[in-house]
Order: structure tokens, then C-alpha cells, then sequence
């Protein structure tokens, strides 16, 4: 990934983005008690075809964007409302994502969700120990 400036909103922008980011979160909650895993990723990223330019410093910034959102508001700030909420954001911009969801074995269970955009992780990837159940 390479390394960029950091794009600066206007107050006015960045409140429109915050919202966007909490009414997708709503979305993806009415999304999820209605349809599967893999229904609701493909409800986000809608009908048409991305055709947005690949653009890892705006990939990067809209995920740094929806993580601290959704983690100054009381609502799940998990892995898995984090990477569907971002899959939203960025299919409304055309960009196309990967969805990836992996789980470690061991007597304890442990799931982790993040969502990949031109092959790089945008959200914290799992570690070595875990391994892809699925990617959408």
C-alpha cells in the first residue's frame, strides 16, 4: 500500500460521511435479522457494476472513518458490524471489496471479520492462527 496525504473534509463533509456511516449501520442491523451472512454482503454491495478506480488512500480513509464512528457511539462496534458497515460505505462509491470472515481453532472459539479492498486488508486482518471460512 502506498503511502499518501491524508485527505482533510470540511466539517460539513465530515458530518455527512459520520451519518452515512450510522444510517448504513442501521442498514446493515435491519439487513442482518432478515437475511444471511452472505445475503446481507451482497444486499450492500448493491446491483450495479463498480466502476470506480482503484484508490487504497480513500479505501483506507473510509475505514478509519466507519472504525471510529461506530466506536464513539453506543452501538456493536464489533469486527462484524465494522467490515459490513464499511462494505456499504464503499459499495455506494463503486469501489468493490472482499469480505472475509475467519475463525482460529482450539477449544475456544474466536471469529474475526474485516473487509480487503485491491487485495489489502483496509480493517485489522486476523493473525496466522486463523483461517478463512469465508470470503464474499
Amino acid at each position: 500500500m502506498r503511502r499518501g496525504r491524508t485527505r482533510r473534509l470540511s466539517l460539513a463533509r465530515r458530518v455527512a460521511l459520520a451519518a452515512e456511516i450510522v444510517a448504513t449501520y442501521g442498514n446493515v442491523r435491519r439487513l442482518l435479522r432478515r437475511h444471511t451472512l452472505p445475503e446481507t454482503v451482497e444486499a450492500l454491495r448493491g446491483k450495479g457494476p463498480f466502476t470506480a478506480p482503484v484508490d487504497d488512500e480513500l479505501g483506507r480513509h473510509l475505514a478509519w472513518a466507519t472504525v471510529r464512528t461506530i466506536s464513539v457511539l453506543p452501538l456493536d462496534s464489533r469486527c462484524l458490524m465494522r467490515s459490513l458497515v464499511l462494505m456499504g460505505v464503499l459499495s455506494h462509491r463503486g469501489m468493490p471489496a472482499t469480505f472475509v470472515l475467519s475463525a482460529a481453532p482450539g477449544p475456544r472459539f474466536e471469529a474475526h471479520a474485516w473487509v480487503e479492498y485491491a487485495g489489502d486488508p483496509l480493517l485489522v486482518p486476523a493473525d496466522a492462527t486463523h483461517q478463512d471460512l469465508v470470503r464474499l
